[in-house]
């Protein structure tokens, strides 16, 4: 590399996130952090969820993640101390920093932002260089959560997986991009390029495949199976007029006959590329017979170490690769005599200060920006305190919508999405447009205002909670549980489906099952809400922040939890 090319990297890197202070001892860093020796004969690289991220950021790990009954204590239902302890990870790491929320704010300050896809193409390349048959996997997820995927329907994410590698991928938030425009990428963008795959998404008349059950590939003289499984549950955690024509479902019994059928072509290593969730990967693979590895997404769980899962046909791997662009997996598979005797796995988070930006990515999404960039640098208020999303119950970024939206409809109640997609800013930070985006830019953003009684308020409240703690993991649909704004209540998620939620009380007053409180909210699923319109809820929260100017640290609406004392997906 000559003076003029290293220039040209170190300025795409800078741009990209990479400090220019202490090159040589990052690059040292970055040795030993992405030094992955090859193993065996077949490799295979997985992201999921990045959610149209494609520069670097900061995204806080969950502090509640709670697993009942045999999910507890069990990946991926662990977080902070309980988390390190499991997989062996020391507190006050670069790696206890990208797993955890633990100390996130002096952390994110000392290891810098994670992801970009300028950074990922790098250790992409890097990885490829010593197994260059390796396939690239999306999970999904991966067109949907930036201002400017919802403004290019996706295109910018569209070109940056081409030029990045990707082989396969399934979906889930593409869908809701609506029918239309999913085959328009799926038959044009990625003909002959990248295979879309979904066996579980069918035509609602006859049944019939929408998409390419699986892939087969061949990799050192290794026959391959990719079979793709989109999220299950679209149709009803997304609104059903995206995909008026296509039915969903896990579908159990079809995937155990494509597994066999693949098989039966001569498949020698067979992967599901599931976007079903972590918990209901972990059910699947004990009923379902000869799948070597589920690569999976959904729930956004960053798991270093795969779960080895036993069923009828042997075992299973099961993993989950994190979210928004912010880790990359390697399996690594050894096939001897047409079966797998060994693996070994890494989840590599992807740090852009110890991976220069790779420059043809770098000018792709930069390309892909230009347009819009006056417009996503708006400084629109400036936060005091930490704003982030993932948990459980409520992130400072949900409390701030909700704060907005009750004082913008003037309302006494407010919900707001247990979406665990969203971006992390730090104290000090100013609040742009392309931030609030990453909240909120979907194609249902419309705000509503209803007057609801409190018997519909709970049971609103015990549906949400059905889905995320429904023992039975084929039940549950993967998000959090829906935000609350002034409204206090108990909830006991080990209790009985209609008896989680209890106490609801608004100023200290108990709701009255009969009375009815005007409750604002946003992104409905309803066709009548798409009808009725309203305005989109990044619009109600830039006029909100513009007023309030300075953030001040939210205090959280958090219920009163009964029953998880001790649980290791709750932090202490």
């Amino acid at each position: 590399m000559n003076r003029r090319e290293f220039l040209e990297v170190l300025a795409a890197a800078s741009a990209g996130g990479f400090p220019l202070a202490g090159r040589g001892a990052t690059a040292r860093n970055a040795s030993n952090v992405y030094d992955v020796p090859r193993f065996g004969n077949v490799h295979l690289l997985h992201f999921t969820d990045c959610h149209g991220q494609l520069l670097p950021t900061y995204f806080r790990e969950p502090s509640v993640n709670l697993g009942l009954g045999d999910a507890a204590g069990h990946p991926p239902h662990l977080v902070s101390e309980a988390f390190l302890r499991h997989f062996g990870v020391a507190p006050g790491t670069r790696d206890a920093y990208a797993f955890t929320s633990r100390d996130f704010i002096a952390a994110a300050r000392t290891y810098g932002k994670v992801g970009g896809f300028a950074h990922l193409a790098t250790l992409v390349e890097r990885l490829k260089a010593s197994r260059p048959a390796a396939l690239l996997l999306d999970g999904g997820d991966s067109w949907q959560g930036s201002a400017t995927a919802l403004w290019t329907k996706g295109q910018d994410m569209v070109d940056a997986s081409k030029l990045l590698g990707v082989d396969a991928m399934t979906g889930h938030w593409e869908f809701t991009l609506g029918a239309e425009r999913v085959k328009e990428v799926v038959e044009g963008d990625f003909k002959g390029r990248v295979d879309f795959l979904a066996q579980n998404v069918r035509t609602a008349d006859f049944g019939d495949p929408v998409f390419a059950p699986y892939v087969m590939r061949e990799q050192n003289g290794v026959p391959i199976a990719i079979v793709g499984q989109a999220f299950p549950y679209t149709p009803i955690a997304n609104p059903r007029y995206f995909v008026l024509d296509w039915s969903f479902g896990i579908r159990e019994q079809e995937l155990q006959q494509v597994v066999d059928e693949v098989r039966g072509k001569g498949a020698q290593v067979v992967v599901l590329l599931s976007h079903n969730g972590m918990d209901v990967d972990l059910k699947l693979a004990s009923r379902v017979r000869g799948i070597d590895a589920i690569l999976g997404g959904h729930t956004h769980d960053g798991v270093p170490r795969p779960s080895v899962i036993a069923n009828a046909g042997g075992k299973t791997l099961v993993t989950n690769a994190g979210c928004n662009g912010k880790f990359l997996a390697v399996l690594d598979v050894d096939v001897r005599n047409g079966n797998v005797a060994d693996f070994r796995y890494k989840l590599l988070p992807v740090f852009a200060n110890l991976l220069p930006a790779r420059s043809d990515m770098a000018a792709l999404i930069s390309r892909a920006r230009s347009p819009y960039e006056n417009r996503l640098q708006e400084k629109l208020a400036v936060t005091e305190g930490m704003l982030y999303r993932r948990g459980n119950f409520n992130g400072s970024f949900d409390q701030l919508i909700l704060d907005g939206l009750m004082a913008e409809k003037n309302a006494e109640i407010a919900f707001s999405p247990g979406f665990r997609w969203g971006t992390t800013l730090l104290p000090g930070q100013s609040i742009t447009l392309e931030q609030l985006m990453n909240q909120t830019a979907i194609t249902y953003p419309y705000v509503t205002v209803n007057e609801l009684s409190g018997e519909t308020i709970k049971i609103i409240l015990e549906d949400v909670a059905d889905n995320l703690f429904n023992p039975d993991p084929y039940y549950q649909q993967g998000g959090d549980m829906v935000r609350v704004g002034g409204l206090q209540y108990t909830c006991d998620p080990a209790a009985a489906m209609g008896s989680r939620i209890s106490a609801m009380t608004l100023n200290g007053t108990p709701l009255s099952a009969n009375k009815r409180y005007k409750v604002a909210g946003w992104a409905p699923v309803s066709e009548e809400s798409r009808v009725a319109g309203g305005e989109p809820v990044w619009e109600l929260m830039a006029r909100y922040l513009r007023g309030q100017k300075t953030i001040r640290p939210r205090a959280l609406n958090l219920p009163k939890l009964v029953g998880v004392d001790g649980n290791p997906g709750l932090a202490r």
